[in-house]
């Protein structure tokens, strides 16, 4: 028999997605009123950009932003086209492709960021006490690693 969840749980449930659906909302709305970039785009690009060289392992990518390959693979493609990554084969491992930003990724990455992390700041550790914060981290955390251990998806491999 199903457990409900009760008038706290329910509250607290439905307050997490609000804040999180709220939050990427403004972020994305953001992103796109001061630069080209949709939020997955600035995702993509904020990653590469704190790789080695500018570089990931397409694999690597798929894992840091939890994103299932058919999503990246297309997500990858139209920003190819779009002059911000590159895509190249890998030479340990022709199968696995190789991800790099480019001069006009980085030059997109570097224009967003600043009024991103404002935004960032202001919608979310500007209200927030540093309590919550560390609650909220170790509520997340713990969430994150239940989750993994019930995953079994084989083509996850992250």
């Amino acid at each position: 028999m199903t457990e409900w969840l009760d008038a706290e749980e329910q509250r607290t449930w439905r307050g997490v997605l609000a804040m999180h659906d709220d939050l990427m909302t403004a972020l994305a709305q953001g992103l796109k009123a001061q630069s080209d970039l949709s939020a997955a785009d600035y995702a993509v690009l904020a990653n590469l950009s704190e790789a080695p060289d500018g570089v990931l392992r397409a694999r690597e990518l798929r894992c840091l932003l939890r994103w299932e390959k058919s999503r990246l693979a297309h997500h990858i493609r139209r920003m190819e086209q779009r002059g911000l990554v590159r895509r190249d084969a890998c030479l340990d491992d022709g199968r696995a492709p190789l991800v790099s930003i480019t001069a006009d990724g980085r030059t997109a990455i570097d224009a967003a960021a600043p009024t991103h992390v404002a935004q960032v700041r202001e919608l979310f550790f500007d209200v927030l006490t540093p309590a919550q914060l560390t609650t909220l981290r170790e509520a997340a955390e713990a969430v994150v690693a239940r989750i993994a251990l019930s995953e079994d998806d084989a083509d996850a491999g992250c």
